[in-house]
């Protein structure tokens, strides 16, 4: 889990630092940070899998053991942080994150420079009171601490190399899942092989979803692929012929069943397809799932509704994103620090202040 992060110097975002969360929402109005911010966990992600700075920022092809990576969007053309009114940027982005375990806490500081020839020109790692000190790569190499997990002599450094290089990499996007059935088909396949994991997914499902669902199958496609489809009496309903909005549900509640749970979740626009009267029990999902040992959810929405039922408590991770009129700076916030909110929400709804503008405006 991450436990805080700062970034500096990356797109938008010129120096921001967020005290997270298992649950962290991300609102505001379009080109004001969110996704700015979700390319910054793209690019940790990628630091995890081992790719050069080049390959994070510009693509890398389908191999023999991975699938294809997308380039960061922009590419390492758009990476930095640029004043409104100045044409000049700096020539590197830093990523400082404290990653936090039932037995580690680590600490990871990584400073990438994206112009000319790409590379790591500054690394640091911690494992609690170990400092295992700083770090640089040649141009264009991958992460000096994956590097160290193959030389290194220090059985505690290469430990604490390859739990923060896992904790990095350990990323799921909830996008691709939602795209179509057959992209999340063999999850749900997986997810019943457990029937206690089958059993609480259909029992969110059938509340979330607005048909009666009796239950769900996997059928096999022509090729022998496997394609999700819901049943509803003697009906069986595959994905091509069922809405986005129930599929993307389905994918979204599966990814929080399923067995080899990744350490992060991202989710971007939660409520898209989804009915407003269901958006309650969606909340609730992710709420339930990202308490204790769960995975850690980042999520972002443009609707009041999903604004309005969240308690005072979940304010610290909701997150407001602004662009700085004069520098052009992304700003995020927690609404727990906007002036005056907590005694206004006590008299108005927030869904309201939401709709209205008024959070943009409370600075």
């Amino acid at each position: 889990m991450i436990k805080t992060i700062e970034i500096e110097g990356f797109k938008s975002l010129e120096k921001v630092r967020l005290e997270l969360g298992g649950l962290n929402l991300f609102i505001g109005a379009n080109a004001s940070g969110k996704s700015n911010f979700f390319d910054a966990l793209r690019v940790l992600q990628g630091i995890g899998y081992g790719f050069t700075v080049d390959e994070i920022f510009n693509g890398k092809p389908k191999g023999a053991g991975s699938e294809v990576w997308e380039g960061i969007r922009g590419g390492t053309a758009r990476a930095h942080f640029v004043r409104r009114g100045h044409s000049d940027s700096a020539d590197h982005m830093r990523l400082a994150l404290q990653l936090k375990s039932p037995d580690r806490d680590l600490a990871y500081v990584a400073e990438i420079r994206t112009t000319s020839f790409p590379y790591f020109r500054f690394e640091s790692l911690r494992d609690g009171d170990q400092d295992f000190g700083e770090t640089s790569s040649d141009p264009g190499y991958i992460s000096s601490w994956l590097e160290k997990l193959k030389t290194s002599r220090d059985i505690k450094e290469a430990v604490a190399a390859l739990a923060c290089l896992n904790a990095l990499a350990n990323v799921q996007s909830a996008r691709r899942l939602c795209e179509r059935g057959e992209n999340f088909a063999a999850l749900v396949k997986s997810i019943f092989r457990q029937e206690a994991l089958r059993a609480a997914y259909l029992s969110w499902l059938r509340q979330l979803t607005p048909m009666e669902l009796d239950d769900v199958t996997i059928l096999e496609g022509a090729l022998g692929e496997p394609i999700f489809a819901l049943k509803e009496g003697d009906e069986t309903l595959p994905a091509p012929i069922l809405s986005d909005g129930t599929l993307r549900f389905a994918a979204i509640t599966a990814v929080f069943f399923q067995p080899d749970m990744p350490g992060i979740i991202t989710i971007e626009e939660i409520e898209n397809g989804i009915h407003p009267s269901r958006l309650r029990l969606l909340v609730e999902l992710l709420k339930s799932q990202t308490r204790g040992a769960g995975p850690q959810v980042f999520a972002t929405t443009h609707s009041p509704v999903v604004v309005a039922w969240l308690d005072e408590e979940d304010y610290k991770t909701t997150f407001l994103c602004r662009r700085d009129a004069e520098s052009g700076a992304s700003i995020i916030t927690p609404l727990s620090e906007i002036p005056h909110l907590i005694d206004l929400v006590r008299k108005q709804p927030i869904g309201e202040l939401f709709t209205e503008g008024w959070l943009e405006g409370a600075f």
